[in-house]
């Protein structure tokens, strides 16, 4: 009988089979897993997933455009014979600079098409199999988890569980500052294949390249310092994963969290630890120390302790604390941070200067509602019907002023641009007005 199974649902039910056997024999290694990485439907699968990703060319310049004009089955084909061949052999990384909102930058190594293909197949593959190990507070990069349910957890220590007193912890450059001897430990704690070991290192250690102009860098830093995961890379998460439940096991395995009810939450670098009155200073101190002995360096000047509620913490953009409604009740719930509002609002600014002036209002539009409706989906936990009120103020009066500016025409638009040509004709995309019931409680 013809096997129908897409690539999408062979790979799912390998991870399945994986999973459960990690699951069910906690201390199994792994011995043939490189020839599940060179599988056909593995590497289309990885590579359907990078495509979907839209990620830029690496050194080769080799676009996903290009495979698939060329032709992407004789593609694949050719990656996996090299894979089998043992010719394989990762190419060097390219290295950008993206901006942060603090006006610092933070290094982006994009791998070539090819190795991103290799890469993601073998996480693909190992991925089921450390899943089975991760800890029920990590909640960065996982299947079924997300950030804000990192938030909610979060607001449970402190509203249920009275844990209100936080270590708002910050790490620093925790990528690229992982040592990979005890990472390599994490690893072949479940994986005995030496194949894919060998080739896991070879993909930490491999050489970065910088373009600037017409000058072309090549470092090989992580070789060297024999420290970092490219951020970049598709293993990175999973590999910081699997490094910082180092410091969890630690945590619990020396006590502090039962001696001091001092629990962690933890999505991908950013952790809190949330603390029984009277017991924060002292589960500092012991972070510091554990932070310490694993390689890792804390920061100190943007570590601190927060008392909630006389105290706020913010954490993955949400900012905990205490508010008051309408009618001056206190309660003890989650907003937006000030400073993710202030960078919603200067996307929506910049995406209406005068450089955009030859763009069409339908186009704009689209671009506005795609940013709109990320972060809404986002932040759509606790009263954010204030927070909605002021950026629709703002995305519509902002609109306005580009609609009226790009003709020349003088005024603010709103005869000539109404709430109905806005939403109706244009198709501006309206902020929920219902306020979500989680998390909040009284103060």
């Amino acid at each position: 009988m013809m096997n129908l199974a897409t690539p999408e649902i062979s790979v799912q039910k390998l991870q399945t089979s994986l999973q459960a056997k990690a699951k069910a024999e906690p201390d199994y290694r792994f011995y043939s897993l490189w020839d599940k990485v060179c599988r056909l439907d593995v590497l289309e699968e990885a590579y359907r997933r990078c495509r979907g990703n839209r990620g830029a060319p690496g050194v080769d310049d080799v676009t996903f455009a290009q495979i698939e004009t060329e032709g992407r089955e004789r593609w694949l084909e050719n990656a996996r014979e090299e894979l089998m061949s043992s010719n394989y052999r990762p190419q060097p990384l390219l290295r950008v600079w993206i901006l942060k909102s603090n006006g610092g930058r933070r290094p982006l190594s994009i791998p070539t098409v090819k190795d991103r293909t290799v890469m993601t197949a073998a996480m693909l593959v190992i991925g089921a199999i450390f899943e089975a190990d991760l800890l029920d507070n990590q909640y960065g990069f996982r299947p079924k988890l997300d950030a804000k349910m990192a938030v909610r957890r979060v607001f449970w220590h402190i509203r249920d569980h009275r844990r209100s007193e936080i270590v708002d912890a910050d790490l620093r450059d925790y990528f690229t500052s992982i040592p990979h001897a005890p990472l390599v430990k994490c690893l072949t704690r479940r994986i005995a294949d030496g194949r894919l070991l060998s080739m896991i290192k070879d993909w930490l250690t491999v050489a970065v390249i910088e373009r600037d102009g017409r000058r072309t860098t090549r470092t090989a830093e992580s070789r060297t310092k024999k420290r970092g995961t490219p951020q970049g890379s598709p293993l990175s998460p999973l590999l910081a994963n699997l490094y910082f439940r180092r410091f969890l096991l630690a945590w619990r395995k020396h006590g502090h969290q039962d001696q001091l009810d001092a629990h962690i939450v933890n999505y991908a670098d950013d952790f809190v630890i949330c603390c029984r009155p009277g017991s924060s200073e002292t589960a500092m101190v012991r972070m510091q120390t554990l932070m310490n002995r694993l390689g890792l360096e804390v920061n100190e000047t943007k570590t601190r302790l927060a008392r909630v509620p006389e105290d706020s913490v913010t954490f993955l953009g949400y900012t905990i604390g205490r508010f008051h409604g309408k009618g001056g009740q206190a309660f003890l719930g989650t907003r937006p941070s000030k400073k993710a509002i202030r960078r919603l609002l200067k996307q929506i600014h910049d995406r209406t200067t005068r450089q955009w002036y030859p763009d069409t209002p339908e186009n704009t539009v689209a671009v506005i509602n795609r940013i709109l409706r990320g972060w809404c989906g986002y932040f759509d936990q606790g009263p954010v019907v204030e927070t909605y009120n002021l950026i629709r103020q703002y995305v519509d009066r902002r609109l306005r002023h580009w609609l009226v500016q790009r003709t020349g025409a003088r005024g603010r638009g709103f005869k000539r641009y109404s709430q109905e040509y806005l939403h109706e004709t244009l198709g501006l995309y309206r902020l929920p007005r219902a306020r979500a019931d989680m998390p909040r409680a009284k103060a």
